[in-house]
């Protein structure tokens, strides 16, 4: 389904500089889409053809080991692009990872030819997909920093406080352990001991945050150190 209209580029900081003749040339050149949930986009060894840039919804990215363990790099929200789409269509590179809808998604698909030809003509379309890139390249060195170095109890009371909609998180303890590159039983002990301090309250599938201000305390005083 094509865009009757350029709304969507308002959604997307970096774009709104556009001159109208290329801005118009983005509309025509892209297609906006709609995937259910569960929607795999992209997998291992599939070449990257489109730039994705979400609208409405999140994509999971995430790798799988050749032990088939699968760990978590990052998500798309609304108004961002994959940096891992990003860097295949410039490498020319098949993609490593896979994409996958965690909600209904609506996103915009920026076919190569468009991408080549505004990479080419537009200084403003190239620092928009480069500031993309760089701000993710950031976030997947943080990832790997908080791997590394972060106390497991400190990594896991921010990724609950992210995950949280008013103060419920719906995932499973393999969901979480996956996200945070560790084991399920690493993460079930310490989800007890959070229970035990009386942090959150657990249920099948689901954790309720009932202690946020001390999860948010421990992950302040991480920082502080």
């Amino acid at each position: 389904m094509k865009q009757a209209d350029g709304k969507w580029i308002e959604q997307f900081e970096g774009l709104r500089r556009l001159p109208d003749d290329l801005r118009a040339a983005l509309v025509a050149g892209s297609e906006v889409v709609t995937l259910p949930g569960g929607t795999q986009i992209f997998a291992p060894g599939q070449s990257a053809d489109n730039l994705l840039l979400l609208l409405e919804g999140t994509v999971r990215v995430q790798q799988q080991s050749e032990t088939g363990r699968e760990v978590f790099l990052y998500r798309v929200h609304a108004g961002e692009s994959c940096v891992l789409t990003t860097a295949c269509m410039l490498a020319f590179e098949e993609y490593a990872a896979d994409g996958l809808a965690e909600t209904d998604v609506r996103a915009v698909m920026i076919p190569r030819a468009t991408f080549d030809d505004l990479a080419g003509r537009s200084a403003v379309f190239r620092e928009f997909v480069f500031k993309a890139y760089s701000r993710r390249i950031t976030d997947l060195f943080t990832l790997i920093d908080d791997i590394v170095f972060q106390r497991m109890d400190v990594r896991l009371a921010a990724r609950l406080l992210e995950l949280a909609e008013n103060d419920i998180v719906r995932a499973t303890h393999l969901v979480l352990s996956t996200e945070l590159g560790t084991a399920r039983e690493v993460v079930s002990r310490t989800l007890s001991e959070f229970q035990r301090r009386g942090w959150i309250e657990q249920r099948r599938g689901e954790i309720r945050l009932v202690g946020r201000a001390a999860l948010d305390r421990l992950t302040r005083s991480a920082g502080e150190r």
